[in-house]
């Protein structure tokens, strides 16, 4: 029998302290050896205590949580999830907390002791993924272009495919490194459903512009699919897309959630995959679960490439696994060459972009 994974709380409100251990241990597979009311106490209890997980506030008095994640991150290496605000702050301090290093997150509701059980599946499944993840690290390259500025290089070009990316545990620090690795002049335009609550999205996608020579936004219906542009979904919406006479657009919707998800990778995919057809490139990234994997499969019938990341680079296997155990996977790509090989499916022959550029509403002309 496999030994329960262990976890150490660390939180200065003793209500969660309370709360949090009591919402893990109703999972059989899951022992909370330890609480700290701060980030020193944390440290020492880290030694104590030897954790597998620990879930970490970052908002504490003394020794804040960065603080805290930072010494951990140096002297421990034990995977961190991150407790966070659901406000602009706390969006904030978040993001930064994951490109220190922390596996992933989970927002605090706010009404903390009434729907704290609304957490709990995240929480418990995030702590399980943590407990057997990889330590992998990227260093993005940064940009000095506003937004603005890198939107009107290419505001005149339509796109010669359209690029879906779907990813979860361990997307922005993967994100960061793919957009970032892209020119200015990427030729596809690009389309994220990063599993993310509402009130993330904005910032993450506003960060991804400040290291990227694309441009990044979050997505608006309406938003119209340009060349070197990225639109992030936001967090509980689901991300569409749809050819018009006029130009091609992303379209938002406040449909029912897909796989348990609002964003769903599938939703956009199975979008992708009916309106682009041989046009469209699915990328599955990092993350658990399956979301993406039949909608991967639904761009591969319509003659999409569908490209999954490889095992080694993930810091959960989950998406891309169930894609390629599916056979809906055309290539496998490690994350260091994922942006050369978009480059190079959206680099067209002479004859696919006249194809592309005749077509109107539905798939592409030539098709």
């Amino acid at each position: 029998m496999t030994p329960p994974v262990r976890v150490l709380v660390v939180d200065d409100s003793a209500l969660m302290r309370k709360l949090i251990p009591q919402i893990l241990e109703t999972d059989s597979s899951i022992q909370v050896v330890g609480t700290a009311m701060d980030g020193n106490f944390g440290l020492k209890k880290i030694e104590e205590l030897k954790p597998q997980v620990v879930t970490l506030d970052l908002e504490m008095p003394g020794m804040n949580g960065i603080d805290t994640l930072k010494e951990i991150m140096r002297h421990h290496r034990v995977p961190v999830i991150v407790v966070s605000s659901h406000s602009t702050e706390g969006a904030s301090v978040t993001l930064k907390a994951l490109s220190l290093g922390a596996f992933d997150f989970v927002a605090k509701p706010h009404d903390v002791s009434a729907r704290m059980p609304e957490i709990a599946r995240e929480l418990i499944a995030k702590i399980k993924a943590a407990s057997q993840s990889r330590g992998i690290r990227v260093t993005p390259v940064s940009c000095q272009l506003s937004g603005a500025g890198k939107a009107a290089l290419n505001a005149q070009n339509s796109p010669t495919r359209v690029v879906a990316i779907g990813v979860s545990t361990g997307g922005p620090n993967a994100l960061q490194y793919v957009l970032s690795q892209l020119s200015g002049d990427f030729p596809g335009t690009i389309l994220v459903v990063q599993h993310m609550p509402e009130g993330f999205t904005e910032m993450f996608a506003r960060r991804l512009d400040e290291v990227s020579a694309i441009a990044v936004k979050e997505a608006q219906s309406g938003d119209v699919l340009l060349a070197g542009r990225a639109l992030i979904c936001p967090g509980s919406r689901h991300l569409k897309v749809k050819r018009l006479p006029l130009g091609d657009v992303a379209v938002l919707s406040d449909e029912p959630r897909v796989n348990g998800h609002r964003p769903s990778v599938d939703v956009l995919f199975k979008s992708v995959a009916e309106e682009f057809g041989p046009r469209g490139v699915a990328v599955l990234m990092t993350g658990m679960g399956e979301d993406g994997a039949q909608g991967m499969g639904a761009v591969k019938s319509a003659g999409g490439m569908t490209i999954a990341q490889s095992e080694d680079s993930c810091i959960v296997f989950g998406m891309p696994k169930a894609a390629i155990e599916r056979g809906f996977a055309v290539r496998v790509v490690g994350l260091e060459a994922m942006a050369n090989v978009l480059t190079a499916q959206c680099v067209p022959d002479r004859k696919e972009s006249a194809g592309f550029h005749a077509g109107g509403k539905g798939k592409a002309a030539g098709n």
